[in-house]
């Protein structure tokens, strides 16, 4: 393969987002790169031929670069990552990792040096976005788990309700959970924005105290006035006594997920459709439990901690084929491409963000059991 021309290694360290020094062996600047401009606010002329200390606070943090070359044992002429100061322009410190080698002409003798730098501030920025990503998606799961079995289990009481409107307390009753679906509402909805700032979504943030800023999760949804409101029809199927003539009725669905309330959520909402629904904590039990019994839909969770839910899915696509599988999901946010590896796979059903609409999880139940 021929050499590349110098003009590409110029180009590259010219435009390099890192700040790039070179110094002649005396010390005088004879390359500054783009990205030094950037970060230390000087034009070209006024550092080439100037000495390279001008860019630290003292004499010595300068020589202290150069020592570290010379008295490397592990790479001589080379040091990585040492850490230092360098002062911008406008008089601002920045703390700094060099990574830099000593430049000798064909005799061996040392004619001066190159050194790379990277911004620690900014590694760190990045660094703790990545940590505060973990977090939040980890925060969102927790929390949405149960959200789905509080706001399941206010629709199954509000449709019980329905049927005791002449009770004097009824109107009471009745404006108390809407407060509770409201609240919980907002805190669905904050705690989905989390997840999508999390997976890379853009975010702003207002004024909590005077001089304190902090992220706004406020999105349309969480406007007390925009709040999804649960209609009554999912709701009242779910605890109708009659629902054995509902939409799903005659239908057997395995339920699998190792939250025991979503679990039995689900399974309340499918039953009150007229299902017939067996519910496993993970999907271990759940590939059992399909040795016992016919079924005509699998609904599992996509994280679980055994078997999760690409690898449940590929289990009844082998051995039950004419089974169809819906996986559900806390939100869009799929580290383990666990979603796309099913659907690349062959799924095609998929419910996204839980809490799950009542009536979103019985209309897909009935597309996928071709009702």
């Amino acid at each position: 393969m021929p050499a590349l021309p110098p003009i590409y290694f110029e180009r590259l360290l010219e435009d390099s987002p890192d700040i790039i020094v070179a110094v002649d062996r005396h010390g005088a600047i004879v390359f500054f790169n783009d990205g030094a401009r950037t970060a230390l606010g000087y034009l070209p002329e006024e550092v080439l031929g100037k000495h390279v200390r001008m860019f630290y606070p003292t004499e010595d943090d300068a020589r202290a670069v150069m020592h570290a070359m010379r008295a490397s044992t592990a790479t001589p002429g080379k040091v990585r990552n040492f850490q230092t100061t360098f002062v911008s322009r406008s008089g601002e410190r920045l703390n700094v990792a060099i990574s830099g080698s000593l430049i000798h002409d064909e005799h061996g003798n040392e004619i001066g040096s190159i050194g790379f730098a990277k911004d620690l501030a900014e590694i760190q920025r990045q660094d703790q976005l990545t940590t505060l990503g973990e977090i939040a998606i980890g925060v969102a799961h927790e929390i949405n788990n149960p959200l789905f079995a509080v706001l399941n289990n206010v629709s199954l009481i509000g449709a019980d309700m329905r049927r005791m409107q002449d009770d004097a307390l009824y109107d009471v009753q009745a404006e108390r959970l809407d407060s509770i679906e409201s609240s919980v509402g907002k805190i669905r909805s904050a705690v989905n924005r989390l997840a999508e700032m999390a997976d890379g979504g853009t975010y702003g943030t207002r004024e909590y105290l005077p001089g304190a800023q902090m992220t706004d999760l406020r999105t349309p949804a969480s406007d007390p006035a925009t709040v999804e409101r649960r209609t009554p029809t999912a709701a009242r199927a779910a605890s109708d006594p009659v629902a054995a003539t509902g939409p799903l009725a005659g239908l057997r669905v395995l339920v699998a997920d190792d939250d025991l309330a979503v679990g039995h959520s689900v399974g309340e909402i499918l039953r009150g459709a007229g299902s017939d629904v067996t519910t496993t904590a993970s999907g271990r039990e759940a590939e059992d439990e399909l040795t016992r019994g016919h079924y005509d839909l699998v609904l599992s969770d996509v994280v679980m901690p055994d078997v999760d839910g690409y690898d449940l899915y590929m289990h009844v696509r082998e051995h039950y084929p004419e089974i169809p599988v819906v996986l559900m999901t806390a939100f869009f946010y799929d580290r383990d491409h666990i979603i796309k590896r099913a659907k690349v796979a062959g799924l095609d059903g998929v419910l996204f963000k839980k809490p799950i609409d009542p009536e979103r999880l019985i209309e897909t139940v009935r597309e996928r059991c071709g009702r």
